[in-house]
Protein backbone atom coordinates (compact mmCIF):
# COMPACT_ATOMS: atom_id res chain seq x y z
CA UNK A 1 0.00 0.00 0.00
CA UNK A 2 1.58 3.47 -0.85
CA UNK A 3 2.45 5.69 2.20
CA UNK A 4 0.55 8.92 2.46
CA UNK A 5 1.67 12.11 1.04
CA UNK A 6 1.05 14.59 4.21
CA UNK A 7 1.80 17.77 1.52
CA UNK A 8 -1.96 18.43 -0.13
CA UNK A 9 -3.55 18.40 3.24
CA UNK A 10 -1.47 20.40 4.59
CA UNK A 11 -1.67 22.67 1.49
CA UNK A 12 -5.68 22.72 1.96
CA UNK A 13 -5.51 23.69 5.67
CA UNK A 14 -3.30 26.56 4.72
CA UNK A 15 -6.04 27.68 1.85
CA UNK A 16 -8.37 27.09 4.53
CA UNK A 17 -6.57 29.97 7.21
CA UNK A 18 -5.36 31.95 4.09
CA UNK A 19 -9.32 32.17 3.11
CA UNK A 20 -10.51 32.61 6.69
CA UNK A 21 -8.39 35.36 7.19
CA UNK A 22 -9.50 37.35 4.21
CA UNK A 23 -12.71 36.92 4.73
CA UNK A 24 -12.18 38.28 8.30
CA UNK A 25 -10.19 41.11 6.92
CA UNK A 26 -12.76 41.79 4.37
CA UNK A 27 -15.17 42.15 6.95
CA UNK A 28 -13.45 44.42 8.82
CA UNK A 29 -13.07 46.91 6.11
CA UNK A 30 -16.80 46.89 5.42
CA UNK A 31 -17.68 50.65 6.65
CA UNK A 32 -20.58 50.60 9.27
CA UNK A 33 -22.68 53.24 8.25
CA UNK A 34 -25.44 53.03 10.53
CA UNK A 35 -22.89 53.71 13.74
CA UNK A 36 -22.04 56.81 11.76
CA UNK A 37 -22.74 60.30 13.35
CA UNK A 38 -25.60 61.83 12.47
CA UNK A 39 -25.44 66.03 13.08
CA UNK A 40 -29.28 66.74 12.80
CA UNK A 41 -29.44 66.12 16.66
CA UNK A 42 -33.11 64.49 16.69
CA UNK A 43 -33.57 61.53 18.45
CA UNK A 44 -35.62 58.41 17.37
CA UNK A 45 -38.53 57.27 19.94
CA UNK A 46 -38.51 53.70 18.14
CA UNK A 47 -36.85 52.35 15.01
CA UNK A 48 -36.69 48.74 14.02
CA UNK A 49 -38.67 45.72 12.09
CA UNK A 50 -42.28 45.20 11.54
CA UNK A 51 -44.88 42.70 10.36
CA UNK A 52 -42.40 40.10 11.17
CA UNK A 53 -44.69 36.36 11.20
CA UNK A 54 -43.10 34.21 13.56
CA UNK A 55 -44.16 30.87 15.67
CA UNK A 56 -45.46 31.09 19.19
CA UNK A 57 -46.04 28.58 21.56
CA UNK A 58 -48.74 29.46 24.65
CA UNK A 59 -49.64 27.39 27.96
CA UNK A 60 -53.06 26.64 27.26
CA UNK A 61 -55.13 25.91 30.51
CA UNK A 62 -58.09 24.76 29.12
CA UNK A 63 -56.59 21.13 27.63
CA UNK A 64 -53.55 20.91 30.00
CA UNK A 65 -51.25 21.72 26.85
CA UNK A 66 -49.89 24.10 24.98
CA UNK A 67 -51.29 25.94 21.78
CA UNK A 68 -49.12 26.57 18.60
CA UNK A 69 -50.29 29.96 16.84
CA UNK A 70 -48.55 32.12 14.49
CA UNK A 71 -47.77 36.07 15.86
CA UNK A 72 -47.33 39.08 13.69
CA UNK A 73 -44.20 40.58 15.71
CA UNK A 74 -42.93 44.35 15.85
CA UNK A 75 -39.36 45.19 17.21
CA UNK A 76 -38.32 48.66 18.08
CA UNK A 77 -35.21 50.26 19.98
CA UNK A 78 -34.82 53.92 20.84
CA UNK A 79 -32.11 55.39 18.69
CA UNK A 80 -29.64 58.24 20.26
CA UNK A 81 -29.36 61.88 18.37
CA UNK A 82 -26.11 61.32 18.33
CA UNK A 83 -26.68 57.79 15.50
CA UNK A 84 -27.36 57.72 12.06
CA UNK A 85 -29.02 54.36 11.99
CA UNK A 86 -30.15 51.00 13.94
CA UNK A 87 -28.82 47.11 12.80
CA UNK A 88 -32.03 45.99 11.48
CA UNK A 89 -30.63 42.04 11.67
CA UNK A 90 -29.86 42.11 15.02
CA UNK A 91 -33.70 42.21 15.72
CA UNK A 92 -33.68 38.91 14.25
CA UNK A 93 -31.13 37.69 15.60
CA UNK A 94 -32.09 37.85 18.75
CA UNK A 95 -35.84 36.38 17.53
CA UNK A 96 -34.27 33.34 16.24
CA UNK A 97 -31.74 33.46 19.23
CA UNK A 98 -35.63 32.18 21.30
CA UNK A 99 -36.73 30.11 18.00
CA UNK A 100 -36.40 26.57 19.92
CA UNK A 101 -38.90 27.65 22.55
CA UNK A 102 -40.54 30.74 22.42
CA UNK A 103 -43.35 31.21 24.56
CA UNK A 104 -45.57 33.99 26.10
CA UNK A 105 -43.91 34.16 29.15
CA UNK A 106 -40.60 34.52 27.38
CA UNK A 107 -41.93 37.96 25.84
CA UNK A 108 -40.26 40.30 28.17
CA UNK A 109 -36.95 38.44 28.48
CA UNK A 110 -36.66 38.61 24.44
CA UNK A 111 -37.33 42.53 24.96
CA UNK A 112 -34.38 42.84 27.65
CA UNK A 113 -32.04 40.87 24.97
CA UNK A 114 -33.19 43.62 22.32
CA UNK A 115 -31.70 46.45 24.26
CA UNK A 116 -29.05 44.69 25.65
CA UNK A 117 -27.51 43.30 21.84
CA UNK A 118 -28.75 46.72 19.77
CA UNK A 119 -27.40 49.01 22.57
CA UNK A 120 -30.03 51.35 23.10
CA UNK A 121 -31.44 52.47 26.61
CA UNK A 122 -35.03 51.62 25.51
CA UNK A 123 -36.99 48.28 23.74
CA UNK A 124 -40.33 47.63 22.38
CA UNK A 125 -41.64 44.33 21.34
CA UNK A 126 -45.01 43.40 20.01
CA UNK A 127 -47.15 40.12 19.43
CA UNK A 128 -50.37 40.03 18.32
CA UNK A 129 -51.97 36.43 17.18
CA UNK A 130 -54.82 34.67 16.69
CA UNK A 131 -56.19 32.42 19.56
CA UNK A 132 -58.87 29.85 20.20
CA UNK A 133 -61.29 29.14 23.34
CA UNK A 134 -62.29 26.19 23.48
CA UNK A 135 -66.34 27.12 24.05
CA UNK A 136 -69.15 24.65 24.28
CA UNK A 137 -72.67 25.33 22.80
CA UNK A 138 -74.59 26.70 25.89
CA UNK A 139 -77.84 24.43 25.51
CA UNK A 140 -76.63 21.18 23.61
CA UNK A 141 -73.30 21.41 24.60
CA UNK A 142 -72.04 21.04 21.36
CA UNK A 143 -68.21 21.22 21.36
CA UNK A 144 -66.50 24.76 18.95
CA UNK A 145 -63.69 26.60 18.82
CA UNK A 146 -63.72 30.41 18.96
CA UNK A 147 -60.70 32.59 17.34
CA UNK A 148 -59.96 35.93 19.46
CA UNK A 149 -57.36 38.44 18.62
CA UNK A 150 -54.65 38.59 21.48
CA UNK A 151 -51.72 41.33 21.83
CA UNK A 152 -48.73 41.38 23.92
CA UNK A 153 -47.08 44.24 24.34
CA UNK A 154 -43.60 44.45 26.43
CA UNK A 155 -41.27 47.78 26.94
CA UNK A 156 -38.07 47.86 28.36
CA UNK A 157 -36.24 51.16 29.66
CA UNK A 158 -34.76 53.15 32.35
CA UNK A 159 -37.56 53.24 33.96
CA UNK A 160 -38.07 49.56 34.76
CA UNK A 161 -40.01 46.49 32.40
CA UNK A 162 -43.44 47.02 31.42
CA UNK A 163 -46.07 44.57 30.02
CA UNK A 164 -49.26 44.92 28.58
CA UNK A 165 -52.26 42.16 27.25
CA UNK A 166 -55.13 43.13 24.91
CA UNK A 167 -58.29 40.53 23.69
CA UNK A 168 -60.67 41.54 21.29
CA UNK A 169 -63.49 39.67 22.24
CA UNK A 170 -66.85 39.18 19.96
CA UNK A 171 -70.68 39.34 21.43
CA UNK A 172 -74.14 40.54 20.96
CA UNK A 173 -75.61 43.68 22.09
CA UNK A 174 -78.90 44.05 21.84
CA UNK A 175 -80.54 47.79 22.06
CA UNK A 176 -82.54 48.72 24.69
CA UNK A 177 -84.29 51.76 23.16
CA UNK A 178 -85.38 49.38 19.99
CA UNK A 179 -86.61 47.17 23.00
CA UNK A 180 -88.74 49.46 24.59
CA UNK A 181 -90.34 51.78 21.84
CA UNK A 182 -91.20 48.38 19.51
CA UNK A 183 -94.26 46.79 19.91
CA UNK A 184 -92.31 43.35 19.55
CA UNK A 185 -88.41 42.46 19.12
CA UNK A 186 -85.55 44.74 19.36
CA UNK A 187 -82.73 44.97 16.67
CA UNK A 188 -78.92 43.67 17.82
CA UNK A 189 -75.46 43.64 16.64
CA UNK A 190 -72.72 41.92 16.64
CA UNK A 191 -70.05 43.86 19.15
CA UNK A 192 -66.10 44.02 19.71
CA UNK A 193 -65.26 44.30 22.92
CA UNK A 194 -61.31 45.13 23.11
CA UNK A 195 -59.53 44.92 26.88
CA UNK A 196 -56.08 46.76 27.48
CA UNK A 197 -54.76 45.88 30.93
CA UNK A 198 -51.81 45.79 32.51
CA UNK A 199 -51.18 43.95 36.21
CA UNK A 200 -50.31 44.29 39.71
CA UNK A 201 -46.86 43.35 40.45
CA UNK A 202 -46.47 39.90 40.71
CA UNK A 203 -49.65 39.22 39.46
CA UNK A 204 -51.21 37.57 36.05
CA UNK A 205 -54.14 36.36 34.40
CA UNK A 206 -54.99 33.38 31.33
CA UNK A 207 -56.03 34.43 28.45
CA UNK A 208 -59.08 32.56 29.62
CA UNK A 209 -59.71 33.95 32.67
CA UNK A 210 -59.43 38.14 30.91
CA UNK A 211 -61.96 35.92 28.29
CA UNK A 212 -64.54 35.20 30.35
CA UNK A 213 -64.66 38.84 32.32
CA UNK A 214 -64.93 40.37 29.20
CA UNK A 215 -68.21 38.39 27.28
CA UNK A 216 -69.70 38.52 30.44
CA UNK A 217 -70.50 41.95 30.04
CA UNK A 218 -72.15 42.07 26.96
CA UNK A 219 -75.61 41.38 26.06
CA UNK A 220 -74.93 37.67 25.13
CA UNK A 221 -71.72 35.63 23.98
CA UNK A 222 -70.99 34.07 20.74
CA UNK A 223 -70.23 30.85 19.55
CA UNK A 224 -69.01 28.96 17.28
CA UNK A 225 -71.31 26.15 17.07
CA UNK A 226 -75.45 26.61 17.19
CA UNK A 227 -77.82 23.86 17.08
CA UNK A 228 -81.33 25.64 17.08
CA UNK A 229 -81.94 24.88 21.16
CA UNK A 230 -78.96 27.09 21.20
CA UNK A 231 -79.67 29.69 18.71
CA UNK A 232 -83.16 30.30 21.50
CA UNK A 233 -81.02 30.49 24.13
CA UNK A 234 -78.84 32.84 23.01
CA UNK A 235 -81.66 35.08 20.93
CA UNK A 236 -83.51 35.36 23.87
CA UNK A 237 -80.82 35.94 26.50
CA UNK A 238 -79.93 38.83 24.58
CA UNK A 239 -83.21 40.05 24.77
CA UNK A 240 -83.23 39.83 28.34
CA UNK A 241 -80.47 41.49 28.79
CA UNK A 242 -80.22 44.59 26.40
CA UNK A 243 -77.15 46.87 26.64
CA UNK A 244 -75.78 50.40 24.69
CA UNK A 245 -72.35 50.67 23.66
CA UNK A 246 -71.94 52.89 26.84
CA UNK A 247 -73.66 49.96 29.12
CA UNK A 248 -71.08 47.88 27.78
CA UNK A 249 -68.07 49.95 28.41
CA UNK A 250 -69.35 51.39 31.80
CA UNK A 251 -70.13 47.25 33.33
CA UNK A 252 -66.59 46.53 31.69
CA UNK A 253 -65.11 49.60 33.95
CA UNK A 254 -66.99 48.01 37.00
CA UNK A 255 -65.52 44.46 36.53
CA UNK A 256 -62.28 45.64 36.01
CA UNK A 257 -62.04 47.82 39.00
CA UNK A 258 -63.06 44.89 41.30
CA UNK A 259 -60.04 42.71 39.30
CA UNK A 260 -56.98 42.82 41.77
CA UNK A 261 -54.52 41.05 39.79
CA UNK A 262 -55.01 44.64 37.11
CA UNK A 263 -53.39 47.84 37.56
CA UNK A 264 -54.22 49.45 34.61
CA UNK A 265 -57.03 49.28 32.02
CA UNK A 266 -58.18 50.47 28.86
CA UNK A 267 -61.42 49.42 27.14
CA UNK A 268 -64.04 50.25 23.80
CA UNK A 269 -66.65 48.44 22.14
CA UNK A 270 -68.25 49.00 18.95
CA UNK A 271 -71.15 47.94 17.92
CA UNK A 272 -71.30 47.56 14.22
CA UNK A 273 -75.53 48.48 13.43
CA UNK A 274 -77.61 46.35 12.01
CA UNK A 275 -80.00 49.36 11.19
CA UNK A 276 -78.00 52.20 10.90
CA UNK A 277 -75.07 53.10 8.60
CA UNK A 278 -72.40 53.82 11.33
CA UNK A 279 -71.14 51.53 14.16
CA UNK A 280 -71.41 53.09 17.91
CA UNK A 281 -68.13 53.70 19.89
CA UNK A 282 -67.63 54.25 23.83
CA UNK A 283 -64.27 54.66 25.54
CA UNK A 284 -63.42 53.99 29.01
CA UNK A 285 -59.45 54.32 30.12
CA UNK A 286 -58.61 54.21 34.13
CA UNK A 287 -54.86 53.77 35.96
CA UNK A 288 -56.09 52.16 39.06
CA UNK A 289 -52.57 52.62 41.10
CA UNK A 290 -53.39 56.31 40.97
CA UNK A 291 -56.49 56.07 42.58
CA UNK A 292 -54.73 54.22 45.86
CA UNK A 293 -52.59 57.34 45.52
Amino acid sequence: MPSTDPAPASAAASGNVAESTSAATAHQAMPDVQALHDRRNIPIDKVGVKHIRYPITLTCPATGGVQHTVARVNMYVGLPHHQKGTHMSRFLEVLNQHHASLRSNQIMAVCRDMKKRLESEEAHLEFSFPYFIHKKAPVTGAPGMLDIEVAFEASSGKDGDDFAMTLKVPATSLCPCSKEISGYGAHNQRCEMVVKVRFAKGKWMWIEQLFDLIEQNASSPVYAVLKRPDEKFVTEAAYDNPKFVEDIVRDLALALDSEERIDWYAVHSENFESIHNHNAYAYIERDKRQRED
